[in-house]
C-alpha cells in the first residue's frame, strides 16, 4: 500500500484530502505545518506529498527543495497545492523541484488523477533506482575481481609497484608482470575502449592468453611478435567492436636492456637521476582495428636508479576545475617533477591526480605501474 503524505495548514483542506485519498486505498498520514512534514517525510519515506504553498513558517517550496535534495526521498513524487496559477509562480515551482501542481479549488477526479500519475512515476523511479545498485554492485563485484587478477607488488631484484583505481562504470584498464625465464620479465599495460563489462571481458581474456602462453609458436620475448598476435586474435569486428591499446615490453636484467612495442598506447615515461626523460612508445594503430597492421619494436638501455611509468590515459583525462582536461604533457610534468621531489612519487602523483579532479570519482579507469630499476 502507497503512503501519501498531506501537509496543510487548513484542518478542512486535511480532512478532505484525507477522506478522498482513503477511499481510494492509500494509507493517508496529515500533518499542519512544513517542519512537521519534513520530519515524517524522514520517518516514514512517503511514495507520494501533496504540500500547500503557503503556509505560516516554511512554504510549501521551502519543504520541496529539502525533500528534492534528501537522498533517501529522492523517488518521493511532490505536488505542490496552491491557488497560485501564473506562468512565473509555476516556473518558481518547478525549479524548486516540484512534480506536478494541483489548483484550489480541488476538483475530485483531478486530484484521483494526478495522484494516481504521481504514484505510477514514483513507482518506476523507484525501480530504476533498484536496477541502478544492482548494475552498481555487479560493477564493484567485478572490479574486485580484476584486481584479484593482477600481480602482487614486487621488491626484488627491483621494486614494482602500481596503482589501479577503476572508474565507477569500470573501463578496461588491465595489466600484468611475470618473469619468461630467469633473466627476461614482461610487462605490459592494456586499455580497452568503453566501459562496463563489455569493456573488461576482453581485457581480462588478453591476460588470461598471455599469462598462459596460450598462443602456441608465438616468441612472448620480441613485443612486436606478441602484439601482431594480438591483432590477429582480437579483431574488433569479432569482439563487439572493441579494441585495445597497449605497452608491452621484455626486460633483460642482465643486459639491462628493454624491448617493447605499443600499439596507439600512451608513451611510458622512463625517468633517470641525471634528469633525462625518455618517451617510449613505437607507432601503431590500436589492436583489433585493422588486420594488416605490423607492429615495431623500440630498444632503449636502462641505467641503474632509473625508474619506468607504464600508465593508462585515465591518468591524464581528467577534468580540471576549469573544465579543462589535463593532459599528457601535463601528466609528465607533474611525475617528472614529483618523481625527483618526492621520497614517494607514486603515492604522490596519486594524490595530486585526486587533489586535480574536479569530480568525486574519476571518468575512467587509473592505472600506473611505476618500475624501479635500482
Amino acid at each position: 500500500m502507497f503512503q501519501i503524505l498531506v501537509i496543510d495548514d487548513d484542518p478542512a483542506v486535511q480532512i478532505l484530502l484525507k477522506r478522498m485519498l482513503e477511499k481510494q486505498g492509500y494509507k493517508v498520514v496529515a500533518v499542519s505545518n512544513g517542519e512537521e512534514g519534513i520530519a515524517q517525510a524522514i520517518v516514514s519515506h512517503p511514495a507520494l506529498i501533496i504540500c500547500d504553498w503557503l503556509m505560516p513558517g516554511l512554504s510549501g517550496i521551502d519543504v520541496c527543495r529539502y525533500i528534492k535534495k534528501d537522498p533517501n526521498l529522492s523517488t518521493t513524487f511532490f505536488i505542490l497545492l496552491t491557488s497560485l496559477d501564473s506562468v512565473a509562480d509555476r516556473v518558481k515551482g518547478l525549479d524548486a523541484g516540484a512534480d506536478d501542481f494541483i489548483t484550489k479549488p480541488i476538483e475530485q477526479n483531478e486530484m484521483q488523477a494526478r495522484v494516481r500519475a504521481g504514484l505510477r512515476l514514483h513507482q518506476m523511479s523507484r525501480d530504476l533506482k533498484a536496477q541502478k545498485q544492482i548494475l552498481e554492485a555487479e560493477l564493484s563485484e567485478a572490479a574486485d575481481y580484476v584486481r584479484s587478477l593482477l600481480p602482487m607488488p614486487m621488491v626484488h631484484p627491483f621494486n614494482i609497484n602500481y596503482t589501479f583505481i577503476p572508474s565507477q562504470q569500470l573501463g578496461g584498464d588491465c595489466f600484468d608482470y611475470y618473469w619468461l625465464d630467469p633473466d627476461y620479465l614482461a610487462i605490459y599495460l592494456l586499455d580497452t575502449a568503453g566501459h562496463g563489462l563489455k569493456a573488461t571481458l576482453p581485457s581480462i581474456s588478453v591476460l588470461n592468453l598471455l599469462r598462459s602462453r596460450a598462443l602456441k609458436d608465438l616468441n612472448y620475448y620480441q613485443p612486436k611478435e606478441v602484439l601482431n598476435a594480438l591483432n590477429s586474435t582480437f579483431q574488433m569486428n569479432y569482439q563487439n567492436d572493441k579494441y585495445f591499446t597497449i605497452w608491452y615490453g621484455v626486460y633483460n636484467i642482465v643486459k639491462r636492456e628493454l624491448i617493447y612495442s605499443s600499439a596507439g598506447h600512451p608513451p611510458a615515461i622512463l625517468l633517470s637521476n641525471n634528469n633525462d626523460i625518455q618517451l617510449l612508445k613505437t607507432p601503431g594503430m590500436p589492436v583489433g582495428m585493422f588486420p594488416e597492421v605490423q607492429y615495431t619494436n623500440g630498444f632503449c638501455k636502462i641505467e641503474k636508479n632509473s625508474t619506468l611509468y607504464i600508465f593508462s590515459d585515465g591518468a591524464y583525462e581528467i577534468s580540471l576545475s576549469d573544465g579543462q582536461l589535463m593532459g599528457l604533457e601535463n601528466f609528465i610534468q607533474r611525475v617528472t617533477r614529483l618523481y625527483h621531489f618526492s621520497s614517494s612519487p607514486l603515492e604522490n602523483i596519486l594524490n595530486c591526480l585526486v587533489d586535480l579532479n574536479s569530480k568525486n570519482t574519476f571518468d575512467d579507469d587509473l592505472s600506473i605501474l611505476q618500475i624501479g630499476f635500482n
